[in-house]
């Protein structure tokens, strides 16, 4: 009886030692940190043949040869060890020239933090702050990148809605109605990924001079900031912000100059605050990419022709875009006015994430639903136009008769 007993105790031990090591101890911040739904409609999409993207929000055109030369002539020179944790001093030097002429900011290199890709800039940022009781102001739809990253680090998400009968445009008096006494920080994405929605200098600077006045954190996602159709003047927070005390903005070569791959990005803030986020660059990446760094250089400093030429290719698309989907049934449009995204409506009662996945199914073209955004637009879908005109005509050729036939 004991050895039965005891014999029943070892095959316990053993099931129990055997479920420990099968079952990874990961941190229930991880729970945080979803399946992202564009990651699910690519991955269906590469099993199928004939499929017609319109999904990664990344640039197609060539990046610049210029940019390339440099990166191999730095592979060439030797130049693959580390740089300093800030940057390349002669890249940090030509962020420093270039955003002070652009946006009329007195800066300085200890205003600048270059890191892998806007990515991990955003990282530092939310991840070096976000804490239980600190609530985050983000747009509805936004980037899925900043409420997983803000949750996963004990911080709050306050969604602040915008609506395709308004443009998508941010109203500076919903977000100063939005903030509370546990509101630390706003994250303004401008242009927005997923709208394309450019939000104008009185909007900005709204937001700004009350989030100035309450302490409140400004983290500025400006990859696009380069991207903009219909105005000549962009408005950055570093030239809407009377200084950067409470200001990161953060941006990257991968939109602008077609480098997505090369990952460098940046910060620019305060002194005070760069001096505190490469503390921790230093334990997450260590450094970019030092021959990118190069290729970042040859961007700034060279020829910005290239630049002007893909912002009026996809400003054609845009064009092209939004008359495809004002004749698409069932989807109701706006014009963006930057970046390469369009962010349609269907019928209020449609789940976008359902449409979607038939739509790949039966026609081969892949969007992205718009519950990867937010919580309030699960009736969207996101369209990239970072793809030829062709492709966009061939795309809508599927989607047109199709949608015609859906009893929305």
């Amino acid at each position: 009886m004991v050895a039965s007993a005891n014999h029943e105790s070892s095959q316990a031990k053993s099931r129990t030692v055997k479920y420990r090591k099968t079952k990874a101890s990961w941190n229930p911040a991880m729970q945080a940190v979803p399946i992202p739904g564009i990651r699910r409609m690519v991955n269906l999409a590469a099993t199928m043949k004939d499929v017609i993207h319109l999904s990664i929000g990344q640039p197609d055109l060539p990046t610049p040869k210029h940019i390339i030369d440099a990166y191999v002539d730095a592979l060439h020179a030797g130049q693959t060890g580390y740089t300093m944790d800030a940057g390349l001093p002669e890249l940090v030097t030509a962020l420093r020239d270039y955003y002070g002429k652009r946006y009329n900011r007195k800066l300085t290199r200890d205003n600048i933090l270059v890191t892998n890709g806007a990515t991990e800039a955003m990282y530092l940022a939310i991840a070096a702050t976000a804490a239980p009781g600190r609530q985050f102001l983000v747009t509805d739809p936004s980037f899925l990148l900043y409420a997983p990253l803000i949750r996963m680090n004990g911080g709050e998400v306050k969604y602040v809605p915008t609506h395709v009968e308004n443009n998508h445009q941010l109203d500076p008096n919903d977000v100063i109605r939005a903030i509370g006494p546990r509101t630390f920080a706003l994250i303004l994405n401008n242009p927005n990924n997923p709208t394309g929605a450019v939000y104008p200098r009185s909007t900005v600077e709204a937001i700004l001079e009350e989030c100035a006045y309450r302490g409140i954190q400004v983290y500025a996602d400006e990859v696009y900031d380069h991207f903009i159709f219909d105005d000549d003047e962009f408005a950055s927070v570093l030239n809407c912000a009377v200084d950067l005390d409470n200001i990161m903005c953060i941006s990257s070569f991968s939109k602008t100059y077609s480098m997505a791959g090369l990952r460098v990005g940046w910060v620019i803030s305060s002194q005070a605050a760069i001096k505190s986020l490469r503390r921790y660059h230093m334990f997450t990446t260590s450094v970019a990419n030092t021959p990118a760094q190069f290729a970042g250089v040859a961007a700034l400093n060279g020829d910005q022709q290239c630049v002007t030429d893909m912002l009026n290719i996809y400003r054609e698309r845009r064009d092209k875009i939004v008359d495809l989907i004002a004749q698409t049934p069932h989807l109701n449009g706006y014009k963006p006015g930057g970046a390469f995204f369009a962010f349609p409506d269907l019928p209020p009662h449609v789940d976008g994430t359902d449409l979607a996945l038939r739509m790949l199914k039966e026609t081969g073209v892949c969007v992205v639903p718009g519950d990867s955004f937010g919580e309030g637009c699960t009736n969207a879908l996101r369209f990239s136009f970072s793809t030829t005109c062709e492709k966009l005509d061939a795309a809508f050729d599927r989607i047109i008769p199709w949608m015609a036939k859906q009893n929305l």
